[in-house]
């Protein structure tokens, strides 16, 4: 249940909302397929991003939504925050790679790369969009139907 999933995960940034105003945007969200703890381990990881990246924002706006398609849904978390240049856009995803100094936000820079991997895994493909100064919205696809590694161990 992608809802269920996205209410813990907005639990598990509240220590960073702090006295933040925070206008979440969350539409009605499908059941998916998929291992709950690892989609839980993706959503919390963009959750945080986009509260982390719109911290200089009065007002931040976080939406969260889905768009099912024919083999699978689309997932999209959006943010009014700083963004980034999609010049680079390529470089997200790899370990270690940062697209603002530690010093204006910090981490480590292997988030984005644990969810690559998680929704690669899943057989789906994440991808971001941005502004620069003033959104980002990343977006992943989970299949409808489970790939074979995640499958269960029972026979048939």
């Amino acid at each position: 249940n992608l809802g269920v999933l996205v209410d813990h995960a907005r639990k598990g940034v509240e220590d960073e909302v702090q006295d933040r105003q925070i206008e979440w945007r969350v539409e009605s969200l499908p059941q998916v397929m998929g291992d709950a703890a690892t989609l839980q381990q993706v959503l919390t990881n963009l959750l945080s991003n986009a509260v982390k990246f719109t911290r200089t924002r009065e007002q931040a706006v976080i939406e969260i939504g889905t768009q099912a398609g024919e083999e699978a849904s689309t997932v999209w978390v959006r943010d009014n925050g700083v963004g980034f240049d999609p010049a680079y856009a390529d470089r997200l995803f790899g370990p270690f790679q940062r697209l603002h100094r530690h010093s204006e936000f910090e981490g480590t820079g292997i988030g984005l790369a644990t969810v690559r991997r998680i929704i690669l895994r899943h057989g789906g493909r994440i991808w971001a969009d941005s502004v620069l100064g003033e959104s980002t919205t990343f977006s992943f696809t989970l299949p409808h139907v489970r790939p074979a590694e995640l499958g269960d161990n029972e026979p048939g």
